[in-house]
């Protein structure tokens, strides 16, 4: 009948909320779908998400929904939807494995990309089409900053449990990834440097030029197409000086994204 994104709708989680393309592209502001909408205990919403991915073509993404224990059901789905000829799309995926002994070495997918009918991920060595984060896309990122602090701090709301790391960083400009998409860009876009534990603090430093140190959590820092500097939170107030800015991320990532995007609209013959 139409076209339903399922991603992470996680309103304490910036990054997770606005990594989905149907915020960016008219013709997908169909539906959009919690992909743990599998839970819900009410039955008339577990039959609104069960007949919305029964009805429609998918599109899966974004996020680091990859490698990751709390998502490999629905993806395992998606795979079997997509070889009984669904219409699956992923978009801006990457893997996002918890172990530390793999943070630097995911070879390989936790499910078969090759079925689905068009796969954009946004590890760029990994299988797929490289196709990095959509909110490339939002316009906030056309506005201009002005740099007024040297450095700046974005945590991953996980960060907010540890009082004494928050501690640390208390005289530097901080924020975490529970705030508004206007806070956290504005944050970004005064510092120079910014040292993040999230995602997309990563992504969204390098597409408005930063030099971004990052301290990792899983694998899905590695496999940016641009690498920021890696360090500790015991390092990082020294190490930050080490991270260097790129020119260009964001107008290619747009780019990408455009291109992606015709080819959505083609496979799935939008209007």
């Amino acid at each position: 009948m139409g076209v339903v994104n399922l991603h992470r709708v996680n309103p304490q989680n910036v990054g997770d909320f606005y990594c989905a393309p149907h915020h960016y592209f008219e013709s997908l502001q169909n539906s959009e779908l919690d992909i743990f909408g599998y839970r819900e205990t009410d039955k008339s919403k577990l039959d609104h998400f069960v007949n919305s991915i029964s009805r429609n073509s998918l599109i899966i993404g974004g996020g680091g929904l990859l490698n990751r224990g709390s998502f490999e059901k629905q993806m395992k789905l998606f795979e079997q939807l997509a070889v009984n000829d669904k219409k699956v799309v992923m978009w801006g995926v990457g893997h996002n494995s918890k172990s530390s002994k793999n943070y630097r070495k995911i070879y390989q997918y936790n499910i078969d990309i090759s079925k689905f009918g068009l796969a954009g991920t946004r590890d760029f060595s990994a299988p797929g089409e490289y196709v990095p984060c959509v909110s490339c896309m939002h316009p906030i990122f056309n506005e201009n900053f002005s740099s007024k602090n040297e450095l700046g701090i974005v945590f991953h709301t996980d960060s907010l449990k540890s009082p004494s790391l928050i501690e640390k960083y208390s005289s530097i400009p901080n924020i975490s990834n529970n705030a508004s998409l206007e806070e956290v860009i504005s944050l970004i876009g005064s510092c120079e440097n910014i040292i993040t534990n999230s995602y997309h603090g990563m992504y969204w430093g390098m597409l408005l030029k930063k030099k971004v140190s990052v301290v990792p959590n899983s694998s899905k820092f590695f496999d940016f197409k641009y690498q920021p500097n890696f360090t500790t939170f015991e390092d990082s107030l020294t190490d930050y000086k080490k991270a260097q800015s790129y020119d260009g991320i964001l107008e290619e990532c747009k780019s990408i994204n455009q291109i992606f995007y015709h080819k959505v609209s083609e496979y799935l013959e939008l209007q």
